[in-house]
């Protein structure tokens, strides 16, 4: 059995950390360089860098930023946003990235999935998905979170998994920045269907909720962004917590 992962995310505009709510609402969390190093002495188990804004302004992630971060931090970095080549996600990981990932540009284009999966490995390549509800049907959002698709959110999942994905980032757009837990049940329904990883995001706001995503779901890893920002959950007072309910957590 994996161990489970504490993830905090940087979602970086403008190259600031930002926090929003249910993907709007903005506002600044600071400075990602600083960020990245305080989780790794925290204890954080990886790190995930998003470029919210690189597809909706049709550039590429800022790679100079990366390599700032990837000198700075020893643990696992995925990096995300504007990726839609082998090429960008070369630069990328030449840049110090440990994984990529892609979310618009694979619904764009699903064989990039494949060409990635094959060219760096299953292992580099995450697929994000940003969940939503339409007639109470979770689909898949592209460009961060502002368009819907018709794609359902289990069977993309499923399809990007056969074509080499060697983990999901599930983000409940529903549940993103409100603090009120994670999407169980779509977390569950999700993990049960596929053999890869899961990385469960969106809803964090107590120790509870994380004990909640691993004692209910077979979620590996659960990311949040704001309540590790802020100091509202300490990530080493988190681990304690969840060790003490028996979960296999890396101190």
């Amino acid at each position: 059995m994996l161990k489970k992962r504490i993830i905090p995310c940087l979602d970086i505009k403008d190259g600031q950390t930002v926090k929003g709510v249910n993907f709007v609402d903005i506002r600044s969390a600071g400075d990602p360089i600083e960020l990245a190093k305080r989780y790794v002495q925290e204890g954080a188990d990886e790190l995930v860098f998003l470029d919210i804004t690189a597809t909706i302004e049709g550039r590429k992630t800022f790679a100079e930023l990366v390599k700032k971060i990837s000198k700075e931090i020893n643990i696992p970095f995925t990096v995300g946003g504007g990726i839609s080549s082998v090429e960008d996600a070369r630069k990328l990981l030449e840049a110090g990235a440990d994984k990529i990932s892609v979310n618009s540009a694979a619904v764009k284009n699903p064989t990039l999935v494949e060409e990635l999966s094959t060219e760096f490995g299953n292992q580099f390549l995450v697929v994000a998905m940003d969940a939503g509800l339409i007639d109470d049907e979770w689909k898949v959002f592209v460009k961060g979170g502002r368009e819907a698709t018709e794609l359902d959110v289990l069977k993309w999942a499923k399809k990007v998994e056969d074509l080499g994905a060697g983990e999901i980032l599930l983000t409940s757009m529903q549940h993103d920045g409100t603090k009120g837990g994670f999407a169980i049940e779509l977390t569950n329904q999700l993990t049960d269907l596929l053999t890869i990883p899961v990385i469960a995001s969106g809803g964090a706001g107590s120790k509870e909720h994380f004990s909640d995503v691993f004692q209910q779901t077979k979620a590996t890893g659960a990311l949040a962004a704001s309540v590790f920002h802020f100091g509202e959950i300490p990530i080493p007072e988190l681990k304690e917590y969840l060790r003490s309910k028996n979960l296999d957590i890396r101190l």
